[in-house]
């Protein structure tokens, strides 16, 4: 088994990124954001700014039914999205940029930010750093759309249970620790993928996610100028459970 160099660790992650997350329907998950922006009067073709867009599997799904500019910290996301669209015949623009700090050549008609980005904001001043840029790059009346993974889902369900899958080439091991007093959930990921040698290459990632409740993720809307603020539960466009496990939020740039 060879392990691989700090240095190439993340661009390793990214290249299974999409391995890992096979299971995701990423079909859905854009069709609730077609619906979310709709019911809020974006029209086809509108000009939407994607924030931590990955590998790029919503913004291939976007691009059906608006001009998508997508955006991500990571190079090595950016590359893979990249050629995820030329692809399936798409000609986008990827900008390499931080969520908390979004640019655009014009102000967007909608900003998305799916896949659990909001999650990736550590602290309330990144939170806020977030809310306040993308009320800047929208136009008036523009919408901000995203999703968080919930409280519930981060502390109860991931919180402290680790996770193990195997398939014929590719096995990892997900450690999670959820820190009550911080709302920090740190997650330790140990991947093993074979090789044409029938070797085994190791992958480490670390990664901190922040829980969220309902009532912080609105008072940071309504602080950074937003209006008209819903919230809904596991796609759909219901108020969410109690143990909601995903809350989606809509807030218009007033």
């Amino acid at each position: 088994m060879r392990k691989k160099a700090k240095s190439k660790m993340y661009a390793d992650f990214a290249a299974v990124y999409d391995r890992l997350m096979a299971d995701v329907d990423y079909d859905t998950w854009a069709a609730h954001y077609r619906q979310l922006l709709s019911q809020n009067g974006v029209k086809d073709n509108a000009l939407v700014l994607e924030a931590a867009c990955g590998t790029g599997n919503l913004t291939i799904r976007l691009a059906r039914d608006f001009r998508v500019l997508p955006s991500d910290m990571s190079e090595e996301m950016l590359t893979i999205a990249a050629a995820k669209a030329r692809a399936n015949g798409l000609s986008l623009t990827f900008l390499k940029q931080d969520m908390r700090a979004l640019k655009a050549h014009r102000l967007a008609d909608a900003i998305v930010c799916g896949c659990d980005g909001v999650n990736y904001l550590l602290d309330d001043h990144s939170l806020k750093a977030f809310f306040s840029s993308a009320h800047a790059a929208l136009k008036p009346g523009g919408v901000l759309a995203f999703d968080v993974s919930s409280y519930d889902k981060l502390s109860r369900v991931l919180g402290n249970a680790p996770q193990i899958l195997r398939e014929e080439d590719i096995c990892y091991i997900w450690e999670n620790a959820f820190d009550s007093k911080t709302n920090l959930l740190h997650l330790s990921l140990s991947i093993f993928v074979k090789d044409k040698a029938v070797r085994y290459q190791r992958i480490e990632e670390e990664q901190t996610q922040r829980a969220y409740t309902q009532d912080v993720l609105q008072a940071a809307l309504t602080e950074a100028g937003f209006g008209n603020i819903q919230c809904f539960g596991n796609f759909t466009l219901s108020k969410p459970a109690k143990n909601a496990q995903r809350l989606h939020f809509t807030a218009i740039k007033e």
